[in-house]
């Protein structure tokens, strides 16, 4: 069987001019993904990251220099579907609120009766990630490893597939929000590629983090 190890990017710059950029934070907890991934010998054969830029400043954080370029993999646009939500407060929020008001928005977005509203709604979303996700397990063969530097909502997205691939839509946006509200930055999710598909092995595995680098955003 193959490996396809799903990792969320280190901790972004929250309240930052720009939010695509790895905190200090963030740095620590790439390079420790990266010593730890390492030192439990996971040699991988190849690595595929996102287009924006805190996948590729994990990637090299971590080591992984060389990584491939998959815009697919990249994160929805959660500031415009924050800005999107009718209810929002006005002003900047402080983490605790801007926790609060991004579930509502995203359970909104997922929600798929607003499509129009959006520049990437919901169905699309889902449909970019699964054609990446495709394609990262048909390139992982028998015995091989690839990584994958993504954000917490494809990542969340790929898992609510392989968690219940029978969901309707409703019970998958539902179980996609409950599994991306709890990513941990930097954790690792192991899927496994055989003969019979791809399955979910490992959750949001983040051993390599001390109690003060897990960061949720």
């Amino acid at each position: 069987m193959g490996l396809l190890l799903l990792v969320r990017h280190g901790q972004a710059s929250f309240g930052a001019d720009d939010y695509d950029v790895l905190s200090d934070v963030g740095w620590e907890q790439g390079r420790l993904l990266g010593g730890w991934l390492r030192d439990t010998d996971v040699a991988p054969g190849a690595v595929v990251r996102g287009g924006m830029r805190r996948h590729r400043e994990t990637a090299d954080a971590a080591g992984w220099t060389a990584a491939e370029t998959d815009a697919g993999w990249d994160e929805f646009d959660h500031l415009s579907v924050v800005e999107a939500y009718p209810d929002r407060p006005s002003g900047d929020l402080d983490r605790r609120e801007f926790q609060r008001v991004f579930e509502l928005a995203t359970a909104r977005w997922s929600g798929g009766t607003h499509d129009p509203e959006y520049a990437e709604p919901w169905p699309a979303f889902r449909d970019r990630v699964r054609a990446s996700f495709a394609a990262a397990v048909a390139r992982t063969g028998s015995g091989e490893t690839t990584v994958v530097v993504s954000s917490g909502g494809p990542i969340a997205a790929v898992c609510a597939d392989l968690v219940d691939p029978e969901a309707d839509d409703a019970a998958y946006a539902r179980l996609w929000s409950r599994l991306n509200t709890v990513l941990v930055n930097a954790a690792v999710t192991r899927v496994v590629v055989g003969g019979t598909g791809a399955r979910l092995l490992t959750f949001n595995e983040h051993p390599h983090l001390p109690a003060e680098h897990v960061t949720y955003r």
